[in-house]
C-alpha cells in the first residue's frame, strides 16, 4: 500500500472533475466460489483498489464534491475472522486508510437513500457489475421515489475521468512497477537456466511462478504461458500439458505482480540451449521488429506508430525469408502478414495487464505522453498448417518488454533478462 496521501489526492482528483451535488460510488470485488466452500484467490476490483489502498472484499467507497468520503467496510467479527482471516472493521476506516468516515456495509442502503435526497448527479463506473447493481438498487429505494427519474437521466460513467487518471503513473507507481518488471525477468531467467528436454511446459511455469514468490511477489498478473513448438502458436495457450521436446523453442508469456501493479514479459528460446538456423532467422526479425518500434515509443508519437514501425519490419522479414510474397507496400496493403502476426504490437500495462486507457481519441490514435506504460510484443507464429516453407512450421516466437514513455528515451523496465540470442545461449549453457 502506498501512502496514504496517495489515495487521498486520487480522490480528491476525481471529485474536482465531478460537478456539484453529485455523488460517486465504486465497489470493491466479491470473492468468488470455486468449488463448494473454497474460494478463488481474491484479487482487488483495481479501480477500487486505485482509489482506497484497500484489499479486503464486499465494500463500497463513495465520494463527492464538498462533503466526506465514506467507505462501507464488512464489520469485525471475531468468530468469522478466526476462520477467514482479520477484517478491518469500519471503526478502523479513519485511522487506517485515512478515508473521512467508516460505516458497516449494512449500512449502505440506508445511507444512500439519505444521500441520494440531495444529489442531482450520479457515477459509477458503468462497466463495474457491482458497483451497477448497487446504483440500481439504490434508485430503486422508496425513499427516492419521487426522485428516481431525474437520477436516472443523469447517471455517468466514472471511467472517463478514473481511467484518464489512472493511464499516467505516478512515481509510486513507476517504482512499484520497476520492481514487478525486475522480479518478473528474474523468473525468466530462472526458466531458461533450468530448461531442459523432457520437461513438462507446466514443470517450466512452476520455475517461473516460484522465483516470483522467492522474490516477494504475492501472486501473477495472469495466468502463465508456456508452449513449446508448435503450442507457441497459440496465442493464449494455457494447457501447459505437454513436454518439452529437443530441438524446439518454448514461449513463455509471465509476469509478476507487486502492490496490484503488473509486469509483462515475453520471451522465446531454445529449449536444447542453441538456435536451429531457420530458429535464429525468424528470431532475428522479431527481435529487430521490437528495436525499432521501440525506437518509435517516443512522447509526441502516436500509439500506432510504433505497431505500424513493427509491423513494417516483420512483414520485410517474411517476404525475405520467402514466406510471403510481393512488395513491402502491397504486402502491407493486403495484410498477407496476417496468418503470420495477428495481434497488436503493445497494449497499456498497470493495475490490470491490459490495462485501462483509450487507444483513440476522437478518432484519431492517442499520443504517447510521459509516465505512459505499454509493452512492446512484435511476434511471429508459424503453426504446423502454415504454408509458409516446411523448415519454419512449427515454430511461434514473441519478444515482449514493458516500457515507460519519458521524455527522453524510452525506458524499459524489463531490461534484465537477457534477448540477444548470444546472451540467451550463454545464459543456457551456463
Amino acid at each position: 500500500m502506498f501512502s496514504l496521501h496517495v489515495y487521498q489526492q486520487r480522490r480528491d482528483h476525481l471529485k474536482a472533475l465531478m460537478p456539484d451535488k453529485s455523488l460517486a460510488i465504486v465497489s470493491a470485488a466479491h470473492e468468488i466460489i470455486r468449488n463448494r466452500d473454497a474460494e478463488y484467490p481474491f484479487r482487488q476490483s483495481s479501480d477500487f483498489w486505485y482509489l482506497t489502498g484497500f484489499t479486503e472484499p464486499d465494500a463500497v467507497l463513495v465520494i463527492g464534491p464538498n462533503q466526506p468520503d465514506r467507505l462501507f467496510v464488512r464489520p469485525k467479527n471475531p468468530d468469522q475472522e478466526v476462520w477467514t482471516g482479520r477484517r478491518l472493521g469500519p471503526e478502523n476506516v479513519q485511522t487506517q486508510l485515512g478515508i473521512d468516515e467508516g460505516f458497516p456495509i449494512d449500512a449502505l442502503d440506508t445511507e444512500l437513500g439519505r444521500l441520494l435526497r440531495d444529489v442531482v448527479w450520479l457515477e459509477y463506473p458503468f462497466q463495474c457489475m457491482q458497483s451497477s447493481a448497487i446504483v440500481d438498487q439504490a434508485i430503486k429505494s422508496k425513499s427516492i421515489k419521487s426522485r428516481r427519474q431525474d437520477l436516472l437521466s443523469h447517471c455517468a460513467d466514472l471511467s472517463r475521468h478514473l481511467h484518464r487518471a489512472r493511464l499516467i503513473k505516478s512515481d509510486e507507481e513507476i517504482t512499484a512497477m520497476r520492481e514487478a518488471g525486475r522480479i518478473s525477468a528474474l523468473g525468466h531467467v530462472a526458466a531458461m537456466q533450468a530448461c531442459e528436454p523432457g520437461m513438462t511446459e507446466d514443470q517450466l511455469a512452476s520455475i517461473v511462478e516460484h522465483c516470483f514468490r522467492m522474490e516477494g511477489s504475492p501472486a501473477v498478473a495472469y495466468q502463465t504461458i508456456v508452449g513449446g513448438g508448435d503450442n507457441a502458436c497459440i496465442l493464449h495457450y494455457i494447457d501447459r500439458a505437454d513436454r518439452l521436446q529437443d530441438g524446439d523453442l518454448v514461449l513463455i508469456d509471465a509476469g509478476c505482480e507487486v502492490q496490484g501493479y503488473a509486469g509483462d514479459i515475453t520471451r522465446t528460446f531454445p529449449i536444447n540451449g542453441s538456435f536451429s538456423s531457420a530458429q535464429a532467422d525468424l528470431y532475428d526479425v522479431v527481435l529487430s521488429a521490437q528495436a525499432e518500434a521501440i525506437q518509435a515509443m517516443v512522447v509526441g508519437n502516436s500509439i500506432k506508430q510504433f505497431h505500424e514501425a513493427a509491423l513494417r519490419r516483420l512483414t520485410e522479414g517474411l517476404i525475405d525469408l520467402n514466406i510471403i510474397e510481393g512488395s513491402i507496400e502491397s504486402a502491407l496493403e493486403e495484410k498477407r502478414y496476417l496468418p503470420y502476426y495477428m495481434h497488436g504490437t503493445g497494449h497499456f500495462l498497470g493495475l490490470d495487464v491490459h490495462d485501462v486507457g483509450a487507444y483513440e481519441d476522437d478518432g484519431r490514435p492517442v499520443e504517447l505522453s510521459e509516465g505512459m506504460v505499454i509493452t512492446c510484443e512484435p511476434g511471429l507464429y508459424i503453426d504446423q498448417r502454415s504454408d509458409a516453407p516446411e523448415r519454419y512450421r512449427g515454430i511461434g516466437i514473441r519478444i515482449e518488454d514493458d516500457v515507460l514513455i519519458t521524455n527522453q528515451d524510452p525506458d524499459i523496465l524489463t531490461s534484465k533478462v537477457p534477448k540477444e540470442r548470444f546472451d540467451i545461449e550463454t545464459l543456457m549453457r551456463g
